[in-house]
């Protein structure tokens, strides 16, 4: 379960931004929030407003990259570089990043990484006992042209770490000799729309992957294809064949194509989904990721969530993480949004404000951090107003 994360000049954020999603023993437990094994309070989601070019996705692109750094990025070129980008007034500068989290064992466990585009320049994992200890620590010696790895029960060879590539999480280095810890963390992942450069469109591809996706997990197959019919989309289920394609490159290649079930005047009918409206495609593909972090537990990180949705829709499926009849491993959920009415059903503490000023550095804060701000406000209204800051400003 994510508690926090922070990171510095990383795309349009300059200076440190944390985001932090443990509560006060103050607000009042909801569903909305879960009791992790630490003993914090921490949200089950957060919700990211701003106005559009204010630094929204980027805001969530540090989870996604450390998510894949520890987990993949051993499978990278030994020549390619660390996919991050440093603010452009400050080029010359490293990026740094910090996580803290409990696993699926209820450990506490606090990653730290700083780097440049072209190496790690510090990389440090502690786990949390009576206090917090480190389990190995890597730095970058300038002189040497090397790196000096540090371990605390964490098992990898010390001829191995000194082997560790610049471009490489320790992590995901140690998963592939078989390091139990390693191999434990790097399962702990995230799934996400966002890659390096931004929100994966919603397309053709995004269908048929879902499609794929429910084909190979039945369970949350018959899970969609109940929550589409009776989110009034005109569906009465959602049915999945295997289709040939015209590979020449693949001779006799198949994939997974949906189609939509429908029901008029007692004939059953179904349609491809290309002849579905585009919410209805933006839905199948949007719990294509929900249900296999609802399923497993984790974190989801969705870009725009309400993309190509109604509004309306937006409260039957963040319901999915409060309830714990769907949501039983206390999975969480991070996404930017533009449906305001989403300041309508969290708390204040869920909301992630985000903005740009004049010098184009982005920065980002709590909706509970802005002074004067009360519990019992209309946060839909005042924000609309402008009262909360994070809105465009036309002049």
């Amino acid at each position: 379960m994510l508690h926090s994360y922070a990171f510095s000049n990383f795309q349009s954020f300059r200076e440190r931004t944390e985001v932090d999603l443990t509560l006060s023993r103050k607000v009042a437990l909801t569903d909305w929030m879960a009791e992790s094994e630490t003993g914090d309070r921490v949200s089950k989601l957060m919700a990211v407003i701003g106005p559009n070019g204010s630094g929204k996705t980027a805001l969530l692109k540090p989870l996604v990259f450390m998510s894949w750094f520890t987990r993949q990025s051993f499978q990278q070129p030994v020549d390619a570089g660390i996919p991050v980008a440093p603010h452009s007034a400050a080029s010359d500068d490293p990026c740094e990043f910090e996580a803290m989290a409990t696993d699926s064992e209820g450990k506490l466990w606090r990653y730290v990484l700083r780097c440049t585009p072209q190496r790690v320049l510090h990389e440090a994992l502690y786990q949390k006992r009576e206090r917090f200890g480190y389990v190995f620590v890597r730095d970058w010696n300038a002189d040497s042209r090397s790196y000096v790895v540090k371990q605390q029960d964490f098992g990898l060879p010390a001829t191995e770490a000194r082997k560790v590539r610049p471009n490489v999480s320790l992590i995901s280095w140690a998963a592939q000799f078989g390091v139990p810890l390693a191999t434990h963390l790097a399962s702990q992942g995230v799934v996400s729309n966002v890659n390096v450069l931004g929100r994966v469109p919603m397309g053709d591809q995004a269908v048929l992957a879902a499609a794929e996706h429910f084909a190979l997990h039945e369970n949350q197959k018959t899970w969609m294809s109940r929550l589409l019919a009776n989110w009034d989309l005109g569906l009465s289920g959602v049915a999945l064949e295997q289709i040939p394609v015209n590979d020449p490159q693949q001779p006799g290649r198949k994939v997974w194509f949906p189609f939509g079930q429908h029901r008029s005047r007692g004939v059953d009918f179904q349609l491809p989904f290309a002849l579905e409206s585009s919410g209805t495609q933006g839905a199948f593909v949007l719990l294509s990721r929900l249900l296999q972090t609802l399923e497993i537990g984790g974190l989801a990180v969705i870009d725009e969530f309400e993309n190509d949705l109604h509004p309306h829709m937006l409260e039957p499926i963040l319901d999915l993480f409060a309830n714990p009849a769907t949501n039983p491993h206390q999975a969480q959920l991070l996404f930017t949004c533009h449906a305001m009415e989403v300041l309508n059903l969290i708390h204040k503490s869920q909301v992630m404000l985000v903005q740009k000023n004049p010098d184009c550095e982005s920065s980002a804060s709590r909706l509970d951090a802005v002074e004067g701000i009360r519990s019992d406000d209309n946060f839909y209204a005042k924000y609309m107003a402008g009262a909360y800051g994070a809105v465009p400003v036309f002049e």
